[in-house]
This record gives structure tokens, sequence and C-alpha cells, in this order.
């Protein structure tokens, strides 16, 4: 998608040169992937007056990162992009970009502040001391909000690798096993169905583990009676996505078990009805919150009731209470709202969904696996 990629560099210069400056620095890995198609380790985007650069320096793994850059789309990197490799070992493509784009006569350099550290800054600034230093801000994130076809087609295919390797693990015996074993295996079987890898670490939780955001795996076994809540994710082309469950463990679940689970479904189910474009992030957060608020579950909530997914598994926008803004179509992003009891154990319950306009049959579901509360 060569075409793709300066487009979006294109957009982006727009919004450069509308604050002043003549040329940007992208440092941030995953903006320079969505600006270029590639991303050798270390390599930043010059987009400079003259031309745009993508400038990467030798490191052990120099031919390797070479024949990444030349993999985009069609074999090659656009026409409008050249690769500059530093010619020593031990350089930084940040501050060799910097003096790239005042041989080209800039006189102002946007950067990522947020990303870029205050040694490299300090090294911009001796390497070409006349050039003016802007900060760029969030402007490339913001445009990753919304995605194209083809960004949503690789989301799809990575919720559908995850949902047949969650699918896999619960027709198998699980009493008995670890959180770390089950966790292991779901990634092994993300790979082996196509996934470049995880989208995050593995949670798997059972018992009073299950339930907690981001819970690591341990070394407690599956009993009879725990709840067992997974959340998993695939990378596929780059991009990430997510998909969390929670089921019990023996022939048939308790009766708190059963009220805990309906209300989060509950939950998710309002979070998921409120995706529509137009609304605000912190509506559709409320919308699932408030589902919890009147069940007497106000303390312990997680910060917020999803988040976006692409190129990174946690980006904007995020759904939560003090959010500014409002969800426009092809947008994908997470509801996963949860509740843990301390000591006892809890629910949660994650999908990707990409938000879609009501005459397009309202928000795409992509990770489809049952939600109906499974004994096991």
């Amino acid at each position: 998608m060569p075409e793709v990629h300066e487009t979006r560099r294109a957009r982006l210069r727009e919004r450069v040169n509308a604050s002043g400056s003549a040329s940007a620095l992208v440092t941030r890995p995953a903006n320079v992937r969505y600006l270029t198609g590639v991303a050798p380790p270390g390599a930043v985007l010059l987009l400079g007056r003259a031309e745009d650069l993508l400038v990467h320096g030798i490191t052990p793994g120099a031919q390797a990162a070479a024949a990444g850059v030349t993999a985009a789309a069609d074999g090659r990197p656009d026409d409008a992009l050249r690769v500059h490799t530093l010619p020593s070992p031990g350089g930084d493509p940040a501050v060799a970009a910097a003096g790239l784009a005042a041989g080209q006569g800039t006189d102002s350099l946007a950067v990522e502040e947020h990303h870029l550290t205050v040694a490299r800054h300090r090294a911009i600034g001796s390497v070409a001391p006349a050039l003016r230093l802007a900060d760029i801000g969030g402007a490339v994130e913001q445009l990753r909000v919304t995605k194209d076809e083809e960004e949503i087609s690789c989301l799809r295919i990575g919720a559908e690798i995850a949902d047949q390797a969650l699918g896999e693990l619960l027709e198998s015996i699980l009493v008995g096993r670890t959180e770390r074993h089950l966790a292991l295996e779901l990634e092994r079987r993300l790979v082996d169905h196509g996934a470049d890898g995880p989208a995050f670490r593995t949670s798997v939780g059972t018992g009073p583990h299950s339930g907690r955001r981001g819970h690591r795996p341990t070394d407690r076994r599956v009993e009879e009676g725990d709840f067992l809540s997974v959340c998993l994710g695939a990378t596929y082309h780059g991009y990430r996505c997510e998909v969390g469950r929670t089921f019990v463990i023996g022939t048939s679940p308790a009766d708190w078990q059963i009220e805990l689970y309906d209300l989060v479904f509950a939950s998710q189910r309002a979070g998921r009805e409120a995706l529509v474009p137009g609304a605000a992030y912190r509506d559709v957060d409320r919308a699932a919150r408030q589902v919890l608020d009147s069940a007497g579950y106000t303390e312990g909530l997680p910060e917020s009731t999803g988040h976006g997914v692409g190129l990174e598994i946690d980006e904007e926008p995020q759904l939560a209470p003090a959010a500014m803004g409002k969800l426009d179509a092809c947008v994908p992003v997470t509801v996963e709202p949860g509740v843990h009891l301390p000591g006892r154990g809890g629910v949660r319950i994650d999908d990707t969904l990409v938000v879609r306009p009501e005459a397009d049959g309202g928000p795409e579901l992509l990770t489809i696996t049952t939600k109906e509360l499974l004994a096991l």
C-alpha cells in the first residue's frame, strides 16, 4: 500500500505546515510504521522539505532490517520515501535526521516531544543549533484513530485467530492445569494459527484471581467451581486486537456466579450498544458503568470501559469518564467491563468492535467467541 502511506504523510505534512514548521521528525515506532509501512528497529521518519527519509542505523540485525525496509506492500517503499542508512554503527537516527533536515534548509522541525528523550532533544540541539524545535503533539496518533478497511481487515483476521485459539483451549481438559501453563498454550496456539505473536501478555485468572484486569498468570491450578477468566489478543500484520471471556469450571455455576456474570454481561452489552458515530467517549463509558454502579459496584471498577486498538493494543480513543471527544465510523475499540470480588473472584467480558453507522448494521463485532456462561 505505498500510496496509502504517502497519503498519510501528506495529511501529516498539512498539519505540520499549518502549525508553522517546515519539517517533522517522527520517532515513535508505531507512528513510523503507520506512515511508512515499515519500521526497522530504531528507525525514524523525517518528513522533510525536499524529500521524506526513513533513517535507520547499523545494528547486529542490519541485514534483516534492510530487508524489512523493502518489504512494504509491493516489495519496496513508495517513490516519495527514500531510505537512509547511517554510515557507521552507534549513531542515533533521530540526531542524524535532524542534521539532514538542517541540510535541506529547514529552519523549524516538529518533533514528538512525548516520545523524544531529553538526551535526544539535547543532541539534536547540538548537531543542528539553528534548528527551531516545536512539538508535533499527538498529531500522528490522531490520524491513526480512524482506520481504513485494510487496517480493519487485519484486525478482523487477528480476532479470528484469537477466537480460534480460545475455542480450542476450551475443548481441552482444564482442571489441574496452572494459569501459567494455560497462558503459554494460548500464545502458542495464536502463532500456530498465523498470528505475528500475542498482542500483549496473555492473562489467565482462576478462582480468586479471576476477573482481575491485567492479572499475571501464576502457578495456581484450576479447581472445580472456579471462575476462569481469560484475556488474550493476536497481532496480525502489526495490528492488535483482544478478546476476554469468563467461564465456570464444573457442572453448574453457583447462584452468586450467575448473578455476577449476568450483571457484567448487561454492562458490556450497554457499552456495545452505545457505540454509534457521534457518541461521546465518556457516554459509552457511562452506559456500561451505570449498570455496575446501580448494582452497588462503585469501588474498584476499572478506570475506563475500553480503548482504541490498532498498531498498539491500547491507543486512542479512551472510553473513560473524563475522556473528551466523539466516536467516528471505522474506529475500532474494546468494551471490557469487569468486577472483581477480593478473595472470591470475578468476571470480565471483553470484545473488540468497529464503530459503524446504523445504516451499515451498527457496531461490527470482531471477536465472536460465545458470551454464554459456559460450565467447562
